[in-house]
This record gives C-alpha cells, structure tokens and sequence, in this order.
C-alpha cells in the first residue's frame, strides 16, 4: 500500500514546523514569501494532497454550498446555478448542485447528503412545504435560503419571483391583442410557482372589462417540452370553433413544446390563428422558430443573491423580484 504524504512530511522536508505548512495552506498571507515557496516546493515534491475531509471534521464545516433545484435540466435552474456558482466562488466556496426531479423524497435524501457533508449552508427550490426541516437544518447549524420560493417563515430567507403578477402581464398581454379563449398550459399544478402563474392568470380575466374572455386549465403530463407538445397536439383535436386563439404556458419548455405541435399539425399558425406566450426567458426563447413572448424572470440573480444572502448577515430576509414581459413574435410583437 502507497503512504500518502503528511503535513509534518511537508514541514520535514521544507524545514519549518507543522503549524508554518498549515497556515501555508489556509492563510498564506501569514507566511513570509520565502517560507511559503519553500514550503509549496515542497508539497510539490511529495505530492501532497491535503486531506479536507479532516479539515472540515476540525471545523465544523466546510466550504461549500449546496444548491438543491427542482430539475436541473431545465434551463431556467441551469442558469440560477450558474449565477449562484459564480457567486460563491467570487467568495472562495464551492457549489455543489442536485436535482430533486420533483420528488420530495429524493429532496430529502440530498438535504441529508448535504448536512453529512457538512456544507456551510443549503440554497433550497422546495418540491413542498419546509419549514420544519429547515427549522431542524438550524437547530444543527445549517442556515438555509430557500430559492425560486417565499419563505413560510421569519426565521429563514427567500429569494423569489411575483409568480402571480407574471402570471397576470401574461394575459393581460393576450387580452390586449385581442385574444378571448385562452389556454393555460401547465403541470405540476400544486407546485407553488405554477399555482402563482395560475392564479395570476385567472385574475387578469377576471379583470377584463369587455365580455366574452375565458381561460382554461389544460394539464400536461410534465413540465417539459414533450409535456407541452402532447397537451397542445390534444387541444389541436377539438372542432374548430373550440380550439383557443391563444396558449399561455408555464414555462418556455411547455412553450417550446407547443410550437412544435403547431408545424406537426400544420392547420395553425402562430401567431396569426393562435398566439403563444411562455415562462422564463430562456436562452432558446428568443431564436425559436417563431420567437417566443415569454415572461422573464432573472434566473442568474436569483442565484447570486441567494449565495449572498447566505453568507452575509441577510440569510432571513426576502427578497423578491418582478418579473417583465418580453413581447416577441409569437403574440404579433416584432
């Protein structure tokens, strides 16, 4: 079996004491640039890796954040990791992200993984309700910021997007060109960001002064873009005189979806029988076929400040963002 290099091997060979390598290691400031080339010369020589599982045990904890989303193949959480990753670097912490797909037990299992690592503290997009398990992750000293959700409580952070008012400039958009039978394209309807968009689009026809505007909930079998192709091509099934003349969806991936649903069937065209909006803003949402009018939410500075908001002296406060309109070609704006 091949002995791996120690600390006191390192200060052997460069001559200085186990405390010298070991403010090398974690405050090189401290050491004289001599001192310190000749003990970095020398964990160059030995091959030294230091053991940071050890030097976290010491600790207490480590640093690194973990970043818990609900599908980390969507675009959206893709870009939030990417904002909160370069965040926490800025600060010298690693990232590590895990994807729940959904599902509250596999949330759960990564939360456990996370604390046994030992993580500085845990950025959360919940499948469910948490304040009880982040009230547990606090009582063994683990802060948590729950992002892409409000906070259940005052004792935690939140860093969150208006879901209703971005559900609501969606349709009052549609109702503004002259759109009547609305759509709502959604999955995972309990889920608290879709449920928001529901509502909000409910209220913006509820609001319509003129008469004759009506919304329906179509469900998909996920929040995906093969979700939003199958519930579209379903809707395409109906008579004619039933089929909406608009589709607002609840993320682009549903919307992408759509559209392809649109060129397979071919007796529609977006926007001039059907107009379309989607969720989001991500990067596909602007070179699609026919660009795509979404709502945008700032994915990157979610993530930045939540990292943030972790590590400084905000961890329980709430912030919460204002999504805009993005009005492109497939609502007729150009």
């Amino acid at each position: 079996m091949v002995r791996t290099a120690s600390v006191k091997d390192v200060a052997d060979r460069a001559g200085v004491s186990v405390g010298t390598v070991s403010n090398v290691l974690n405050n090189p400031d401290r050491v004289a640039e001599r001192t310190r080339e000749r003990v970095q010369s020398a964990i160059a020589d030995l091959g030294f890796v230091r053991n940071d599982a050890a030097r976290q045990l010491r600790a207490g904890h480590s640093r690194t954040i973990g970043l818990v989303v609900l599908d980390a193949a969507n675009p959206f959480y893709a870009a939030l990791a990417r904002g909160a990753e370069e965040e926490a670097t800025r600060h010298n912490f690693s990232l590590l992200l895990a994807s729940s797909l959904q599902d509250a037990d596999r949330e759960h299992r990564y939360i456990d993984l996370f604390e046994e690592q030992r993580v500085q503290g845990l950025l959360l997009s919940p499948v469910g309700e948490t304040a009880a398990r982040v009230a547990d992750l606090a009582g063994h000293g683990v802060s948590t910021v729950l992002v892409d959700r409000d906070a259940e409580a005052e004792t935690y952070g939140s860093v969150s997007v208006d879901d209703v008012h971005g559900g609501r400039i969606a349709v009052e958009h549609l109702l503004e060109t002259g759109r009547r039978r609305i759509a709502f394209v959604a999955a995972e309807t309990e889920l608290r960001q879709v449920a928001d968009r529901w509502r909000g689009a409910r209220d913006a026809v509820a609001q319509e002064p003129s008469a004759g505007a009506s919304i329906e909930l179509v469900e998909a079998h996920s929040l995906t873009t093969l979700g939003g192709r199958a519930a579209t091509l379903s809707l395409l099934e109906r008579e004619p005189a039933d089929i909406p003349d608009a589709i607002f969806c609840a993320n682009d991936l549903l919307a992408t979806g759509a559209l392809q649903a649109f060129i397979m069937d071919g007796r529609y065209r977006v926007p001039d029988d059907v107009a379309l909006v989607g969720y989001d803003d991500i990067e596909f949402a602007s070179s699609a076929i026919v660009p795509l009018t979404t709502i945008r939410r700032p994915a990157e500075e979610l993530g930045r400040t939540a990292v943030r908001m972790l590590l400084g002296d905000t961890a329980s406060e709430h912030t919460v963002f204002r999504p805009e309109l993005i009005a492109r070609a497939s609502t007729g704006s150009r």
